[in-house]
């Protein structure tokens, strides 16, 4: 994070905003760093709502500890101090956000309170978009909810916004020492989650889509609407790892069990053969959303998104989200 990209006075006019009570001075100063800072809470909560409701809880935090700010640091530092520390709050007293074990064995863990989050809500800044990407997708995501709480603050604070260590004590009121052997920890767990994945992730990440993503997204779109179920399965690695979200027990870790569950869930027969897709992207990566039409309705009704995760051309990582009571990723309801 490169503090230099927003206004230098940013502090001097929040204190002065501060001194005043000017509110409508606080809002527009404090306004700007919103997406980065509810993309903070995301990393952290791995849900878009939970991310939104602690972003906005920030706000009032820092409403009412406003005139604590001195300067001393910059005020992007001391936003992010205080989402942090909310978010450590909300983790202390909610033991359903933690992965459980998968029901199949030997396939981990689930998160199923993960989400989605919408594209058009990352921020605008080209700079952080270039490193977004892969910290933002969701395998990422999920990794690191495996992480304790305040290891995981030291782990975004430190390796994703690149912060020093005395900082991220400072902000976490530990030692420095207390910071490296979190963040070591982090390290080897962050391993573990995502074997084989790029892991530096400070240097410049791709962000846009490759064209072999959008390919196979045009494909796994055309054997739906095709109701071609050779087709899709074409598409999918054999080791295939597939979870529908928030449903428990859906995780299934090959092509031909994904399939099987499709096809006994009534996939491509009667009421479920009518589909219009939709390219998407959410998390920076490839999605598809699904609209069924059943045989009794004029009208095609979204359904669910698949969140495609591309490997060398197939699909290694489909993500299913039921996405009918979520207006903030600004889908259409009917085609």
């Amino acid at each position: 994070m490169n503090d230099a990209r927003l206004p230098e006075d940013d502090g001097a006019a929040f204190i002065a905003a501060a001194r005043s009570n000017d509110a409508a001075q606080f809002a527009l100063i404090t306004e700007r760093y919103r997406r980065e800072l509810q993309v903070h809470c995301y990393r952290m909560l791995a849900n878009y709502e939970d991310a939104q409701d602690l972003t906005q809880e920030t706000f009032l935090r820092v409403w009412s500890k406003r005139e604590s700010f001195k300067g001393h640091a910059t005020l992007r530092t001391w936003l992010y101090r205080i989402a942090t520390n909310a978010c450590l709050d909300f983790l202390d007293k909610r033991n359903d956000r933690i992965p459980v074990p998968a029901e199949l064995p030997g396939a981990g863990s689930e998160v199923h309170y993960l989400q989605p989050y919408p594209d058009r809500m990352l921020p605008e800044d080209p700079q952080e978009s270039v490193v977004a990407r892969e910290t933002i997708e969701l395998a990422f995501v999920v990794a690191v909810q495996h992480l304790p709480p305040r290891q995981r603050a030291v782990f975004v604070l430190r390796d994703v916004l690149g912060w020093p260590a005395p900082k991220v004590a400072d902000a976490l009121e530990l030692t420095v020492a207390s910071v490296t052997s979190a963040l070591r920890r982090a390290r080897v767990t962050m391993r573990e989650q995502l074997p084989g994945r790029r892991l530096d992730w400070r240097s410049p990440a791709t962000h846009e889509l490759s064209d072999d993503e959008r390919g196979v997204v045009k494909s796994y779109m055309d054997a739906h609407e095709r109701n071609d179920l050779d087709g899709l399965m074409a598409l999918l690695r054999d080791d295939l790892r597939f979870a529908m979200l928030p449903d428990p027990g859906t995780l299934v870790v090959t092509a031909k069990d994904a399939v099987d569950g499709w096809v006994s869930g009534g996939l491509f027969q009667r009421g479920y053969d009518d589909w219009r897709c939709v390219p998407t992207t959410v998390n920076l990566m490839p999605a598809a959303v699904l609209y069924r039409r059943t045989p009794d309705d004029p009208e095609y009704r979204l359904f669910t998104m698949a969140v495609l995760h591309i490997v060398d051309g197939r699909i290694a990582e489909l993500t299913g989200f039921d996405v009918t009571d979520k207006p903030w990723l600004g889908l259409p309801a009917t085609l």
